[in-house]
């Protein structure tokens, strides 16, 4: 028996590839993670380039802090890893790929009014291919997320079909051109709802944000999970260093070394990017861009 999605809502997810469960998360967690964001604001100022926690917005000036991610907050933020083993974000997640848990990542994209960085086109799956797809993305919505301020958007069953050309330039570059792909950007739906709230997204949905011209924040919280039999596939961006590491991300439930195998579709993310970081970095490689990028002084 579901923990706490409706039928309906489940059916929802098989069908779109998507969800979005509004009011999730208590207001006190949500104030505390502000919190968290504030500090780490405050962390990157007087910093001339990006580190392994924070990545820096194109428009960042060390006397004027402008983040976009912040990078595994889960490692950083005891906040957001209390949050990421709570029932708010696992009970869901149980009832869609069911009781056994790993984690693959957690980040937390800034976009911050007026100039936050788009996200293009692209399927989480073509970045970690595993042996099996129940592999999914939950995300937190820190502030109000309407369709001006940089949503998340996705092809609805995108998630059945198949996994595209993230390739350009000879390498890797973590982003589609929608039209070689046959998509019309017309036939995405925003994933919109109220601070707090959350969605879920499958792997293999292909999904994007755009600028955030708004004058309000649309900060959102990721955190990437898979099914405990998901293994991945070898060229993989998906690391670990021994069976004991790759336990010791598992979020509930039990660990197993007997991967199940589906006849999903696969590519691999090979040649590797030139640049290595960020997904910001990776798809600067991308030459038929679907968003346009500010730049400030």
């Amino acid at each position: 028996m579901p923990e706490v999605l409706s039928p309906a809502q489940i059916a929802h997810y098989r069908d779109t590839g998507y969800i979005v469960l509004e009011n999730q998360v208590p207001p006190p967690v949500m104030a505390a993670i502000r919190a968290e964001i504030a500090r780490f604001t405050d962390e990157a100022r007087g910093m001339t380039s990006s580190n392994d926690r924070l990545d820096l917005e194109d428009s960042h000036r060390p006397d004027a802090p402008r983040l976009r991610r912040i990078k595994l907050p889960h490692k950083i933020s005891p906040v957001m890893r209390d949050l990421l083993y709570s029932d708010t974000i696992l009970a869901p997640v149980r009832d869609l790929i069911g009781s056994d848990l790993r984690l693959h990542t957690t980040k937390l994209n800034m976009k911050s009014a007026g100039f936050g960085a788009a996200v293009e086109w692209h399927q989480d799956w073509a970045f970690y291919p595993h042996t099996n797809d129940d592999v999914l993305a939950v995300g937190v919505l820190i502030d109000d997320m309407a369709a001006d301020n940089g949503p998340l958007m996705v092809f609805p069953g995108s998630h059945q079909g198949p996994i595209h050309d993230h390739h350009a330039g000879g390498h890797f570059v973590g982003a589609m051109d929608l039209a070689a792909c046959g998509l019309d950007a017309r036939d995405a739906v925003t994933l919109t709802g109220p601070a707090g709230s959350i969605s879920i997204h499958h792997a293999r949905a292909v999904h994007g944000s755009a600028l955030n011209r708004s004058t309000r924040d649309r900060r959102m919280l990721f955190y990437e999970i898979m099914a405990a039999d998901a293994f991945p596939v070898m060229g993989s961006m998906t690391r670990f260093d021994s069976l004991d590491d790759y336990n010791s991300r598992m979020l509930c439930g039990r660990p197993t070394i007997t991967p199940r195998l589906a006849p999903v579709p696969v590519r691999i993310p090979l040649p590797p990017p030139p640049v290595a970081g960020s997904i910001y970095e990776i798809q600067a490689g991308l030459t038929a861009r679907a968003f346009d990028r500010i730049t400030e002084g």
